[in-house]
């Protein structure tokens, strides 16, 4: 069936199936294509090649030194967006050179130099800046690339890009760069050292190249140093070439940071064990505040390049997690698990490697590990990598949870000692013998490229702990069927050994369970069309314990097409774009569990504003053995009623629009309505008991999920003032209303300011104070830094969980006031070495 389908839009849209080949001059067909609806000059129709500079440069910023005189000169840039390979508005010109260690890049960007946006911002945070940059495909592989940008100062972002994947910014590239604002515009000057960089070189050996500049007031215009075709959906494919990066240096080198984290904590604990609070329901538990004693948290991180696209990493205690804390989410009404991202510099290393379609590898999953090491690198068509790691987290239990097993150890112990007949059945703790094990996980990660851009990978992870053992294995792979056409697909099983709940027999069982993953997704990119078929299932024992599975014994077939303008950047609409997105969801018993048709429209304007509309209408059925028991003759279900599955037809309406006229102010905001949304009937913690019609007159009653209206509501606000502060207000509500009681199920506001002040580059001050109305919670962070390498880093910062007219976290009862839940000074330092062997 899929391949009858596969054919018909083939032979709709026309796409040829063919291997991609590369004509002799280095030049791919796509770019070869670029040029023959785009005439290109000889220096880009051939491969560029770089020069070898006598001197180093001295980056200050400024390109009129002598040093700079044998450079290659990249100009000539085309408009790419909003214009279609039209006259940039303003000129500009890169500069590229190398010595034996570093590769040296240049920009003059032609402008007005007081209309010049450029503001001293944090790493990774310029894009509200005008900027250049360059894709350095260092493999010339076609798939994936190093994304350098600057702003007018020289402030750095960088990231992974990977065709049909995007960009990665968990990448922080060493290197070193100066910017200035100049009478006709601005420069910029960098340097990036060869060992930072995963690489081929040699006689023969190309590198893939695409040169970028964005000017923001422009609507965001783009200009491209080579054409870019919306006619191709690839973007490294259309590069240009750069050749002569021969005679550098290829030996081994070697990165040490060490870490020391210095932390003084206070939290509130109980004062009165849970066994006597649960034998004495009157009894009240206020807890207590108390403070640690002084923590010092060392740790290190090493890295060994054995070669220039191979390295070998190892971390003792890596955790960083104090200085980027997650942002709140709402966690009313969520049945699945919610995705955070990885933040800790030594798991971000590399991460592209170990990423796929399913995600196998989610490295979050190691929560706390004493020791981890990771071999990653590309040796010609074969790329790898291995992760090893062991994590003391499931092991390790709070003072509180430490205490209880104690005390109930202890009871058991009591009990066996009495004779036979007088033993009181006390059950053992099943917890004690968890205590400070450890967890082993292993990652193996293999992919070879197959013609000019294909792939095939494999894939496999194992975790083991006590009595939970984990593996995974699959393989996928990416092909492209045409300059628009792209096939990707993912397999998996996996294989438990561990606790799996029945609902059919109403108890956890230690046994064993298989299972099977699979996505398909084949896409269609042209200029003003787009067509997107996919799928992904998982079986209902389907674990990947190292990675992260929203939801198992499901399916999800989908559709997505759309249909845009063409750019006008003269217009006051320069664009529009119109999309239908229709999917089913359905488990392996062919059970429907939720469909949607969705159409939406967006305008672009000028001034960078758009605006956004959508509706979709679609229906949800849940079966109550997916919360808890399955009814039997002689058992109720987890469902009340006679029914044992809840279906609801919902309908949504949603607007979205955001401006950001100038440097100064952005704006954001989505408003979202939905009739007929589900509450499944869990409550929304203390402040919003379940407002079921059964639950109403017994709070234990059995679930009795039901619809209403859904209102969803985010917001924000950026004020720039100066070019150095930077401030931002984010909003979010969520609130559902049942029909059957007219109650409120629950209604969430959170409130999220942000603000930096950029003393330098490199020096910042951050405040961060983050309020839940659910929870009653107040969050801050209060930071100060100092972060002149990656690697290299100063940290003071104050951290505050408080409760506001909240709950008690141990009773659940309402406490008036302030109540301060813990808080956490710290000092975190960190430096590196680079040393080359």
């Amino acid at each position: 069936m899929i391949q009858r389908v596969l054919a018909f839009v083939l032979t709709l849209s026309g796409a040829a199936v063919a291997p991609a080949q590369t004509s002799p001059a280095g030049v791919s067909p796509r770019a070869a294509a670029a040029a023959s609806r785009v005439v290109l000059p000889p220096e880009k129709a051939q491969p560029a090649r770089a020069a070898r500079l006598e001197r180093a440069p001295v980056i200050d910023g400024r390109i009129d030194e002598g040093e700079w005189q044998e450079a290659l000169v990249l100009k000539d840039f085309y408009q790419t967006q909003p214009g279609d390979n039209i006259p940039p508005s303003r000129p500009t010109e890169v500069l590229l050179g190398y010595d034996a260690t570093h590769l040296y890049l240049a920009f003059r960007a032609h402008d007005e130099p007081d209309k010049v946006r450029a503001t001293i911002a944090r790493r990774d945070d310029i894009f509200s800046d005008d900027h250049v940059g360059v894709y350095l495909d260092t493999h010339n592989d076609r798939r994936k690339a190093y994304a350098l940008y600057f702003n007018p100062l020289g402030v750095q972002a960088d990231s992974i890009y990977t065709e049909g994947r995007g960009e990665d910014f968990s990448v922080d590239v060493v290197m070193t760069s100066k910017g200035l604002v100049t009478p006709d515009g601005y420069t910029v000057e960098v340097a990036v050292p060869f060992k930072s960089l995963r690489y081929e070189a040699g006689p023969g050996k190309l590198w893939g190249l695409h040169a970028i500049r964005v000017i923001q007031r422009f609507n965001n215009e783009q200009n491209s140093w080579m054409p870019i075709s919306r006619d191709d959906s690839g973007f490294l494919s259309q590069g240009g070439h750069l050749s002569g990066i021969e005679q550098t240096w290829a030996g081994r080198s070697v990165e040490v940071i060490p870490t020391l984290t210095f932390a003084e904590t206070g939290r509130r604990v109980r004062t009165v064990p849970p066994a006597v609070l649960a034998a004495d329901p009157l009894r009240r538990e206020p807890g207590r505040f108390v403070n640690e004693p002084l923590k010092v948290d060392p740790g290190v991180t090493a890295r060994l390049a054995v070669a220039p696209s191979v390295t070998l990493d190892f971390t003792v205690n890596p955790d960083f997690a104090q200085v980027e804390a997650d942002a709140l989410v709402v966690t009313a009404n969520q049945r699945f698990p919610i995705f955070f991202e990885e933040k800790r510099p030594f798991f971000l290393e590399g991460i592209d490697i170990f990423q796929t379609p399913l995600t196998a590898v989610h490295t979050r999953t190691i929560v706390d590990p004493d020791a981890a090491a990771k071999l990653t690198g590309k040796r010609g068509r074969n790329t790898f990598g291995i992760l090893l790691a062991s994590d003391r987290a499931p092991g390790n239990f709070s003072e509180d949870e430490r205490t209880e097993i104690r005390e109930n150890t202890e009871r058991y112990v009591a009990d066996r000692l009495r004779p036979p007949a007088a033993r009181l059945g006390v059950p053992f703790d099943n917890r004690a013998r968890l205590l400070d094990r450890n967890a082993a996980v292993g990652v193996l990660r293999l992919k070879r490229d197959v013609g000019a851009e294909n792939s095939l990978g494999l894939i496999a992870t194992t975790y083991n702990f006590v009595d939970l053992h984990n593996h995974l294995g699959g393989f996928d792979g990416r092909f492209r069927l045409g300059p628009q056409t792209v096939l990707n697909f993912h397999v998996l099983a996996t294989h438990t050994r561990g606790f799996f709940y029945d609902p059919a027999l109403n108890r956890t069982a230690y046994r064993t369970g298989n299972g099977f993953g699979y996505y398909w997704d084949y896409s269609k990119s042209a200029r003003r069309f787009g067509l997107n078929l996919n799928g992904l299932g998982f079986t209902r024992d389907y674990r990947a314990k190292v990675g992260f599975t929203r939801r198992p014994n499901t399916n999800r077939t989908a559709l997505f097409a759309r249909q845009n303008s063409e750019p006008d950047p003269k217009a006051a609409l320069t664009s529009w774009r119109v999309t239908y997105t229709s999917f089913a969801d359905y488990d392996w018993q062919r059970r429907l569990q939720l469909w949607l048709t969705a159409a939406q429209v967006r305008f672009d304007f000028k001034r960078q504003s758009y605006f956004n509309a959508g509706a979709n209408t679609g229906a949800e059925r849940v079966f109550e053995e997916e919360f808890g028991p399955k009814r039997t003759a002689n058992r109720a279900g987890a469902f009340a009623g006679d029914d044992p599955e809840r279906t609801t037809h919902f309908r949504n309406l949603f607007v979205r629009a955001g401006t950001t006229p100038n440097k100064k102010y952005s704006a954001f905001v989505r408003v979202s309505h939905t009739w007929g949304e589900l509450d499944f009937d869990a409550g929304g913690g203390p402040r919003f008991p379940r407002v079921s019609p059964g639950a109403l007159r017994n709070p234990r009653a059995p679930r009795d999920p039901g619809p209403g209206n859904f209102l969803d509501v985010s917001a924000n606000f950026t004020l720039q003032p100066t070019d150095a502060l930077r401030a931002s207000l984010d909003y979010t509500r969520s609130r559902l209303r049942r029909y059957d009681t007219g109650r409120v199920a629950f209604d969430d506001n959170i409130y999220a300011l942000r603000a930096t002040y950029q003393f330098t580059r490199f020096t910042f001050a951050r405040a961060r104070v983050d309020y839940d109305t659910l929870d009653a919670n107040v969050r801050g962070q209060f930071l100060f830094g100092w972060t002149p390498n990656p690697g290299t880093a100063f940290y003071a910062g104050y951290n505050e969980d408080t409760n506001r007219n909240g709950f008690n976290p141990f009773t659940g009862e309402p406490e008036p006031g302030l109540r301060r839940n813990d808080r956490t000074f710290f000092l975190k330092l960190s430096y590196l070495f680079r040393r080359n062997l």
